[in-house]
């Protein structure tokens, strides 16, 4: 009873008008509360929760401290992995050589060769699979010329009046590139001058473009996960694009054959270089690269020139560029942390910024005249530099010096290229003792294996290099893992 007296005297003693006041706007307090309600809602559906915004304002800032920890210790690890790197030498039978290599996981690498061979190495085992080649309508007489023909599986395996004819020519696989998911690779097909398109990881054949180049591809280039670029001898650059379409159609015909079979496909766009400048005969474009952040693809063609050109769902010129060295410019790669592009030459390394005047262009001279910079890539700030001579050198970007040799006392950089700075050569590897070497050659004793590709797996730890004897006339090859 005292609680409810209690009660009461409050009660009374609260004015009336509040108390009518508080009973009558119920309702209406009621209906503001639910609006304000949906107002929040919508705020805290837009944002996230408070409990979600304290985390992150208290764990970001570690976060951040963690990724850049990661990347000091990559960028540390860069600098110094290349002084204790040691070669293990791969046998690869008579393959003449490796001009094209891309690693599919941590023990597989893909190669392509002169002989025109598409071989997957084992780098634990050793063991090589060749993958067949995908062939040409023309070379079956078909010519229906209709995008997405699928050609059963008994015309996978190539013949060997192919595999003559392209011996003869001399040309092989150049090129060999995996889309950004890592679900395609492209590359040359029996016809040097067509692009073959396998899906990974099985390595089924997906589709060949067949109708765009009268030469050989040199270079390929991904702008998009269904998208690519080749770059051919006869100076024209094709746009490539794998539909659904075509994907749903080759996996179909798989399914219902039983054996492997694939598509044809046009190509979306074929741009000629420009040659208002030079000898139009000389204009083979010989290296592709993509800047993925601009959407910009920078090509390299033989008369010295850099081009660039806006790259999404077509090709459009931006600039064209005189080199420095214009001799033998046969590669070219794409720092995407540095924004700038690496071009070899037949004795330097120059360093473009297309956002950069021209007589800004940075060039580094490798010291070895005469055998030309054969591949070039970026890894972190370190650029790796492959020659004819069979060595690999390393330039740190960052301190614009090569890498030295440890083993040397002095310690520290130098700023230009000699005995000091360190250099890896490759191995003996495999030479024919054909006719040709027989007549010409069989007096020298030894023959140094041009590094003409080179790449490092996801974890930086492993390159695998590869080539053969610089001299077109000679048949050899080289593979070797430095790890």
């Amino acid at each position: 009873m005292a609680r409810k007296t209690v009660s009461r005297k409050r009660k009374a003693g609260e004015p009336k008008d509040q108390q009518q006041l508080g009973w009558c706007q119920a309702p209406n307090k009621r209906s503001r509360v639910s609006c304000s309600s949906r107002h929040a809602q919508q705020w805290w559906c837009g944002r996230r929760s408070v409990v979600c915004a304290l985390r992150g304002r208290e764990f970001r800032p570690q976060q951040q401290h963690e990724l850049r920890l990661q990347r000091s210790l990559r960028g540390f690890a860069a600098g110094r992995l290349p002084g204790i790197l040691k070669e293990r030498e791969f046998s690869l039978g008579r393959l003449n050589k490796v001009f094209a290599s891309q690693w599919l996981n941590h023990r597989q690498v893909v190669c392509g060769t002169k002989c025109n061979t598409l071989f997957v190495a084992d780098v634990l085992t050793g063991q090589i699979t060749r993958i067949p080649m995908m062939k040409d309508r023309e070379s079956r007489g078909t010519g229906s010329g209709v995008v997405g023909t699928v050609v059963t599986g008994r015309h996978y395996q190539p013949t060997a009046g192919s595999r003559a004819r392209l011996d003869q020519q001399g040309c092989g696989i150049h090129a060999i590139e995996l889309n950004p998911s890592g679900t395609l690779l492209a590359t040359g097909g029996d016809n040097p001058n067509s692009l073959a398109i396998y899906q990974l990881p099985t390595l089924d054949p997906v589709c060949v473009g067949d109708e765009g180049h009268n030469d050989w591809i040199f270079s390929i280039a991904w702008i998009s996960d269904n998208m690519a670029v080749s770059g051919s001898r006869d100076g024209s650059m094709g746009l490539w694009e794998v539909t659904e379409e075509v994907m749903s159609q080759a996996e179909r015909s798989q399914s219902d054959e039983g054996v492997p079979s694939y598509a044809h496909i046009s190509h979306r766009a074929l741009k000629d270089i420009p040659k208002e400048y030079t000898n139009p005969y000389n204009c083979k474009v010989r290296a592709l690269a993509f800047n993925n952040n601009h959407k910009e693809l920078g090509a390299v063609s033989l008369d010295g020139y850099f081009h660039l050109w806006k790259a999404e769902h077509n090709l459009c010129k931006i600039l064209s560029t005189k080199l420095p060295h214009c001799k033998e410019n046969v590669c070219l790669a794409y720092g995407q942390d540095w924004s700038v592009y690496a071009v070899g030459s037949q004795a330097h390394v120059s360093f473009l910024d297309p956002r950069q005047p021209t007589h800004n262009i940075k060039s580094v001279n490798s010291r070895e005249r005469g055998s030309g910079i054969r591949s070039v890539s970026f890894y972190e700030h370190i650029v790796t530099v492959g020659t004819g001579q069979g060595s690999l050198l390393f330039y740190d970007i960052r301190a614009q010096r090569f890498l030295e040799n440890p083993l040397n006392s002095g310690g520290g950089y130098r700023k230009f290229p000699g005995d000091g700075i360190l250099k890896l050569s490759t191995g003996k590897g495999w030479l024919n003792h054909d006719e040709t070497w027989r007549s010409y050659f069989s007096d020298i004793h030894s023959f140094p294996n041009a590094v003409y590709t080179h790449c490092y797996d996801d974890s930086g730890t492993k390159l695998f290099v590869a080539g053969g004897p610089l001299c077109s006339g000679l048949h050899g090859n080289y593979a070797g893992l430095w790890s």
